[in-house]
């Protein structure tokens, strides 16, 4: 019996990933969500971490997303991000800037506490993110 399900990450520019996969791990404000076939629908946004996809032949993919929209129906698994980034494909430059963009941004006196959630899980992943 085939336990794959199909998923499709989407950029507005592009598909950034398409395929057959066994699971696929994704951090929603609910937490992460670990998702294989057959899960119940559901719709849900996403906070800024790490898409983890377990492919059929055993290997795994890593995506980085800062937010997006998720949507599970009839085994069929589409992200919407307009920042998502493949792990293999972030350079060391790319996440410095974006760790002192983000922490300016936590640093500013008017930041909201649910700005201060999202800005702070988004550095604790750029931090964990090994190149």
């Amino acid at each position: 019996m085939e336990d794959n399900f199909k998923i499709d990450i989407i950029s507005p520019e592009k598909i950034i990933f398409s395929d057959e996969i066994k699971a696929v791990k994704v951090p929603s404000y609910e937490g992460d969500m670990n998702l294989l076939k057959n899960h119940i629908s559901i719709i849900s946004f996403l906070r800024p971490g790490i898409v983890q996809i377990a492919k059929k032949d055993g290997s795994s993919e890593f995506f980085f997303v800062e937010d997006g929209i998720v949507e599970f129906f009839n085994n069929t698994l589409v992200l919407l991000s307009a920042t998502v980034k493949s792990i293999k494909n972030i350079s060391k430059d790319f996440l410095e800037t974006l760790k002192k963009s983000t922490e300016k941004e936590i640093e500013k006196e008017n930041t909201s506490d649910q700005d201060l959630y999202v800005l702070n899980h988004k550095l604790d992943t750029i931090k964990n993110i090994k190149i």
